[in-house]
């Protein structure tokens, strides 16, 4: 059943585009409902030393990435199984609730076609390989990484830490290949887990130390680390090096546009995530060239 996409690059690029947006319908549910999530676990747990004020709230119902179903956030009318399909559905809806015709957030499609797109590339970069499978999985978390942190300043242990732990797995597992090098191996993943942990600790640390200002949170740290799991301890410095770079340059135009306050935060996960992915799909030609123009010169 698997042969044509091994066969023909087109159809494996395509069947990746088709999966991407799939994927992408869920991760709207993940990037929505896992903040509220955490949100009422912080709620039960503070319940838990004061019962008084949990009880003057009320109990909530079930709130999971399953129940309940997904409805308009207008007028709360579930979402019909054929008003969900990914992208189609919202343009041929015309971007509005099919109950209501209340406008959605073109944020929905966006995630959608950008989850598409990027697997797709994957795809076409990896080809048919375990490596492209592994990609495809990191881009699928980064997507959902990036877009709570934008809108919470928030990157969750629940999908920091599993996407470390996967690097971790995939690389005892053996599913690298000399030509994909993802996962890396087992010591260069361990390494790249914890200097990419320990390197961001150290550097808030000594923000902190300098500014008496935390300069980021512990998700970054622990971000990084995963990306450090996934390619390995030599790509930590090109990413950290991009994203720095690329968050610089987006907050000083966003303040000289004035859409952005000095003094505000500026969430540095969606800088990380894309400079991991990037690293990902073409790390190894940057450090290649670039020690390729380092003996030309030399020699």
């Amino acid at each position: 059943m698997l042969e044509p996409l091994a066969q023909s690059p087109a159809t494996l690029i395509a069947a990746a585009l088709v999966l991407g947006l799939v994927v992408g319908s869920f991760l709207n549910v993940v990037i929505h409902r896992l903040p509220v999530m955490l949100d009422r676990q912080w709620r039960a747990d503070c319940a838990e030393l004061y019962p008084a004020q949990a009880a003057a709230e009320g109990a909530a119902g079930p709130y999971n990435l399953v129940v309940p179903r997904s409805a308009c956030p207008s007028c709360r009318t579930p979402i019909r199984p054929l008003h969900n399909i990914p992208l189609l559905s919202y343009l041929l809806l015309g971007g509005r609730c099919a109950h209501c015709r209340a406008r959605i957030s073109v944020r929905y499609p966006a995630v959608e076609a950008l989850s598409g797109v990027l697997t797709a590339l994957v795809a076409w970069r990896f080809g048919y390989d375990p490596a492209a499978l592994c990609a495809m999985l990191v881009t699928w978390f980064l997507i959902a990484l990036t877009c709570i942190d934008l809108d919470h300043q928030l990157l969750p242990d629940s999908l920091t830490l599993p996407l470390l732990w996967l690097g971790l797995i995939a690389s005892l597992a053996g599913l690298s290949s000399p030509a994909r090098n993802l996962p890396v191996d087992p010591a260069n993943a361990i390494a790249g887990a914890a200097l990419g942990y320990l390197s961001l600790w150290a550097v808030y640390h000594v923000f902190r130390l300098l500014t008496g200002k935390e300069g980021m949170g512990f998700g970054d740290f622990k971000l990084l680390g995963a990306m450090g799991a996934w390619l390995g301890w030599h790509m930590l410095l090109p990413i950290v090096l991009l994203a720095a770079l690329v968050g610089a340059v987006v907050g000083m135009a966003m303040i000289v546009l004035r859409r952005h306050q000095r003094g505000t935060p500026i969430p540095f996960g969606p800088f990380l995530a894309a400079a991991g992915w990037l690293a990902m799909m073409w790390g190894p030609q940057w450090v290649a060239g670039y020690l390729s123009l380092y003996h030309v010169s030399g020699g």
